[in-house]
């Protein structure tokens, strides 16, 4: 299964050309996608437009919804932050670790174009949706 990180959806919803939107649009009806509860939110709450809103709210309540954060990964996140920290690394956002964490605790792939995701790749095990699936 494949998460998609809200700064690919951002990008997609734009009609921005990235990587990681080529490879979205690519997985779109090909793949199992899913889409965090906050990352909905954090899509959603960007249109201003209500007819875009209403597209997009369709189009991403046809995927799965993960609730990203219990407390069992809260704690996880907390400790994941913590070892990123003692390698020198800081992540900026705290719901970019909830995310990552959810997703190495379920063995989710990830589909991301935030660098502070990469730590987690490199260090934690998170597996990159960049990758083939």
């Amino acid at each position: 299964m494949i998460l998609v990180d809200s700064c690919v959806w951002i990008d997609f919803f734009r009609g921005t050309t990235t990587p990681q939107t080529e490879r979205l649009d690519a997985l779109l009806g090909s793949q199992p996608l899913m889409v965090g509860d906050l990352i909905l939110t954090e899509v959603l709450q960007g249109f201003a437009n209500e007819r875009e809103f209403n597209q997009a709210k369709k189009l991403l309540q046809a995927l799965d919804l993960v609730d990203l954060c219990g407390q069992e990964t809260a704690i996880q996140a907390a400790r994941n932050f913590r070892v990123l920290r003692a390698k020198g690394v800081t992540i900026r956002k705290s719901i970019d670790t909830i995310i990552a964490t959810k997703c190495i605790e379920s063995d989710f792939a990830l589909l991301f174009s935030d660098r502070d995701f990469e730590p987690f790749v490199e260090h934690l095990g998170l597996r990159s949706a960049m990758v083939e699936i």
